[in-house]
């Protein structure tokens, strides 16, 4: 009996996270954000952190209450050359984009974020050619992906769901 209790037990938990893996969709008109490393070098993937870190800070800052894409929209393209003199300041060659661009696909934490383009804030650092870090800059799933707790994979994604419910 205990084994048929378990069994079934099991199976519901499967069944629940199955389910919730297909019903956790990134609204289409969320914006991204990604930083390319020049290479992968330490130095250079140490920049690309410090420079996604500090430009992330800023733009949460000024999107902080901002209640719908439009309004983040409109907020990040009115402040880029503040996000251009974050950049300036590591003296790295640089290109910024802000627009439509492609993001490769991306499974954190058991929620699928396929590849394709979507509107989004791009700095590209020299060549490009190194690793690159991307979250969802609105609705603030960033936030989420490098907070320091140690959240499992079930509880993100029941707060991403509840996050984009919201959105």
């Amino acid at each position: 009996m205990k084994k048929i209790i378990i069994i079934l037990f099991l199976i519901s938990l499967g069944f629940i996270f199955g389910k919730q893996e297909e019903e956790i969709m990134i609204p289409g008109e969320a914006i991204r954000f990604r930083v390319i490393a020049n290479s992968n070098t330490l130095e250079d993937q140490a920049q690309k952190l410090a420079i996604k870190e500090q430009v992330e800070k800023e733009v949460y800052n000024l999107i902080n209450g901002a209640e719908n894409t439009s309004e983040v929209r409109n907020i990040i393209k009115n402040n880029m050359d503040t996000i251009e003199n974050i950049v300036n300041d590591y003296q790295v060659p640089f290109q910024i984009n802000y627009g439509n661009n492609y993001f490769p696909s991306k499974t954190y934490k058991g929620i699928l974020y396929p590849a394709g383009n979507y509107e989004s804030l791009v700095i590209t650092l020299g060549e490009g050619a190194g690793n690159n870090f991307w979250c969802v800059l609105f609705p603030p799933l960033c936030l989420i992906e490098n907070s320091d707790t140690d959240v499992s994979d079930v509880d993100y994604q029941l707060y991403v769901k509840k996050l984009l419910d919201q959105f």
